[in-house]
């Protein structure tokens, strides 16, 4: 994924959207086609999915770079708080933690 992220910052340099645009900016932008994202969900549009997923991400990457981080970093960081948690997502959409001894 660093290859496609560098790529994304390189497309948003040219376009002075990097150092231009303010992180909330961005993160705006985030909430507007994770919008997008939910309406292709809902009509199970499968190529509205793909391409508001990739959406997301590029609004995400952007919002990292202009806050002196990277995507990698941040899922990294989220991975290594979860990845011994214990549990079972139950069919009611709640999760529940095993008790750790």
């Amino acid at each position: 994924m660093n290859e496609l992220e560098i790529k994304v910052i390189q497309w948003a340099e040219d376009r002075k959207i990097i150092p231009n645009a303010k992180p909330y900016v961005q993160l705006m932008k985030t909430v507007s086609e994770l919008g997008e994202l939910c309406d292709a969900e809902i009509k199970n549009d499968t190529a509205g999915i793909e391409d508001g997923v990739g959406d997301v991400l590029v609004t995400l990457i952007l919002y990292c770079a202009l806050r002196g981080t990277t995507l990698e970093r941040c899922l990294q960081a989220a991975y290594d708080e979860i990845k011994d948690r214990k549990g079972t997502l139950l069919p009611n959409g709640v999760f529940v933690k095993d008790e750790q001894k």
